[in-house]
């Protein structure tokens, strides 16, 4: 990886400022295509590594800003542009293209008429959306607005998932930045608790997607694509719809809008699912993705390179975990390739780490 791509993948996945000389949602497909022609990083980037300690990471950095930049597959969209833009809305994908994201990420969920859409959970409408400014669709919620109740420390009660609309009252819905005020006492309040490091700058509008539509937007920006089969909030099978019906009809979808395998990189934390693909969709299978949680979500647990050979005997190709997962210091106190780093290369499965996280200044170690 060259420096200059660096500073590229920074301003992606700290999502930068990259501004469109006209609305994102009436830009042609012709224009969308020539996205990646100008990539804009705006002024952040700059920002970030003129704030950094003195060293030589910074005077090379430094060196590279101004240089002409490329999409690059190094970079992923993960969410979209999703510290700027609603993440998982039109505006927020085209954004990541802007920014010069080879490869943009739609979480997969589906609706109550088992219709697949973009957002990070099945649950989040509520903090993602305007769903409570439309008191018709908020009563429909699993669990309706209940106001918080200062003088007795209780959170406000709320949620609403996707598989409580169909996919005609889904697209009623517009995008917001994440987030809540848990406090609030009314529905009005409880939207407006935007986190003080993100932006409400470009959240005017926010233009939700179905997969398939998502699909269709990423062909027209030239980049590759990662969706996430998102684990169900309800329990499968959902109305007859079972976790293979699940996973085989994203993949279905871009089969049917002519997308070529190699272009699509299909994520899922379940290993049921990675090993669907490989076996269903051998050409998708190829690239699949499991996304790897056990860092964090299991107490001491430690990389073995048994453990990776094995999931390499399952097929799979590659491995994603958090960027820590790949660190480590050694005796001097130099930063070097952790075991698990290691086990993967040995075990000849890739690693896609996962991006940057959405969780503020990096100020608490």
């Amino acid at each position: 990886m060259k420096f200059f791509n660096l500073v590229g993948v920074m301003a992606l996945i700290t999502s930068g400022t990259v501004f469109a000389e006209s609305s994102p949602t009436n830009a042609s497909a012709a224009a969308h295509s020539d996205v990646h022609k100008g990539i804009s990083l705006g002024p952040r980037p700059a920002f970030l590594v003129n704030d950094m300690d003195e060293g030589p990471l910074k005077e090379k950095l430094k060196s590279c800003i101004g240089m002409p930049m490329d999409a690059n597959d190094f970079s992923i969209g993960h969410r979209g542009a999703s510290l700027m833009f609603p993440e998982h809305t039109r505006e927020s994908y085209i954004a990541a293209a802007q920014m010069g994201a080879g490869i943009v990420e739609c979480d997969v969920t589906f609706t109550k008429d088992k219709v697949l859409v973009c957002r990070h959970s099945q649950n989040d409408l509520h903090t993602t959306t305007d769903i409570l400014a439309h008191p018709d669709l908020a009563a429909k919620c699993s669990i309706p607005f209940t106001p918080a109740n200062p003088s007795e420390g209780e959170k406000a009660k709320v949620e609403c998932r996707t598989s409580d609309f169909t996919i005609e009252e889904f697209k009623r819905l517009k995008g917001k930045m994440d987030g809540a005020d848990p406090m609030a006492t009314t529905a009005e309040a409880y939207m407006r608790g935007t986190p003080g490091w993100r932006t409400d700058l470009y959240a005017s509008r926010g233009t939700l997607m179905t997969h398939a539509e998502s699909i269709e937007l990423m062909k027209s920006l030239g980049v590759k694509m990662t969706p996430e089969l998102k684990v169900a909030k309800v329990a499968m099978p959902f109305d007859g719809f079972s976790q293979s019906d699940y996973a085989q009809k994203m993949i279905d979808e871009y089969k049917a809008a002519g997308v070529d395998a190699e272009d699509v990189f299909p994520q899922s934390f379940s290993i049921d699912d990675v090993t669907y693909w490989i076996e269903h969709e051998p050409r998708f299978g190829e690239q699949a993705v499991l996304l790897d949680a056990r860092i964090y979500k299991q107490k001491n647990w430690q990389s073995s390179l048994e453990g990776m050979k094995a999931l390499s005997e399952k097929g799979v190709n590659y491995i994603s975990p958090p960027q820590f997962a790949l660190l480590s210091l050694n005796e001097e106190g130099d930063i070097v390739a952790s075991d698990y780093a290691r086990h993967a290369k040995q075990a000849d499965i890739k690693v896609v780490s996962w991006t940057l996280e959405r969780s503020g200044s990096l100020t608490n170690g």
